[in-house]
């Protein structure tokens, strides 16, 4: 993984991004020498938000699958909580 100072980001601007990310997907913004922020391609971006997608159907899914989740109205489930 690539990394940008603040510095560079300063002085170079756009162009520091744009030549970390021609090596890298993602690269790293440093703040005094302390790992602060990620920048990626947004396409990079799009497909990482897909796979975070993806585990969250997978997981809730398998809550389905296990019983752990209610399937009720919209009715039943303002009754449910208005009694807790």
């Amino acid at each position: 993984m690539s990394h940008i100072s603040a510095n560079d980001l300063k002085t170079k601007g756009i162009s520091a991004i744009e030549f970390a990310l021609s090596t890298s997907t993602e690269a790293v913004v440093q703040v005094r020498g302390k790992d602060k922020f990620v920048v990626m391609d947004l396409a990079h971006y799009h497909y990482l938000r897909e796979c975070e997608l993806d585990a969250a159907l997978a997981q809730t899914r398998a809550d389905l699958a296990a019983g752990r989740a209610v399937q009720e109205s919209p009715q039943a489930h303002l009754a449910r909580l208005d009694a807790m």
